[in-house]
């Protein structure tokens, strides 16, 4: 995979670095990817792929219940292998070679990725309208997303990861999402996600009112 510069990414990018909103902090960041292999890729690419396919001989034929069972077909191994590799370059210290397919959930329609977006991201939203003179986030969004994957032709997945696992423990993290705009026309992948953090544990202040409460009973109990 290959990292791709789009300038359409980047005002949204650099406003959604560090967006204050009192309580809370959002941050977030859109990544582009070409699916051109590097020879890591591969590695892992092969790696998958044979894991893939056992899981599925291990599956009976009955078992409709499997997470693995729409990945009989070759296409859609590719898309689950190009999704965890782009997991892969956007967190390198981490292996995501465990991850499964049931840890993506393919969004049906646009409209369910908005429904997500206008509930986690409205207090977001309204500081961008007034940081840019009335224009709105989503709109900004759909048009950067477009100019680089064309989204009619995009399929949109959704992650979520395994409550343990490590590059998403954030201390103090709110809510979450992560996005994948994927095109297979294109080759390639754009990678959206958010997060948000409370200021009050970012600043220590949850664990220094604690120490305070603390120190306050001992000094409470001693016999001065």
């Amino acid at each position: 995979m290959k990292f791709l510069e789009h300038t359409p990414l980047d005002s949204i990018n650099d406003f959604l670095n560090h967006v204050n909103l009192g309580e809370c902090t959002v941050r977030g960041n859109l990544e582009a990817y070409s699916c051109k292999h590097t020879g890591t890729d591969r590695k892992l690419s092969f790696s998958l792929e044979n894991e893939i396919l056992d899981s599925l001989g291990q599956s009976s034929d009955s078992d409709h219940s499997s997470p693995c069972e729409f990945l009989s077909s070759r296409s859609s191994r590719k898309t689950l292998i190009y999704l965890v590799l782009t997991l892969s370059h956007i967190y390198p210290d981490y292996d995501f070679s465990a991850v499964r397919a049931h840890q993506f959930f393919k969004e049906e329609e646009w409209d369910s990725f908005k429904l997500t977006f206008d509930t986690y991201m409205f207090e977001t939203a309204k500081e961008w309208t007034e940081a840019n003179s009335g224009s709105t986030l989503f709109e900004s969004l759909y048009k950067a997303l477009d100019e680089v994957v064309k989204l009619s032709e995009c399929e949109i997945y959704s992650y979520n990861p395994d409550s343990n696992c490590e590059p998403f423990l954030e201390r103090g993290v709110i809510w979450a999402f992560n996005f994948f705009f994927y095109n297979r026309k294109l080759k390639r992948v754009i990678s959206f996600r958010c997060c948000c953090v409370s200021n009050l544990v970012a600043d220590g202040f949850i664990t220094d009112e604690l120490s305070d409460k603390e120190d306050t009973e001992i000094f409470d109990e001693m016999d001065m």
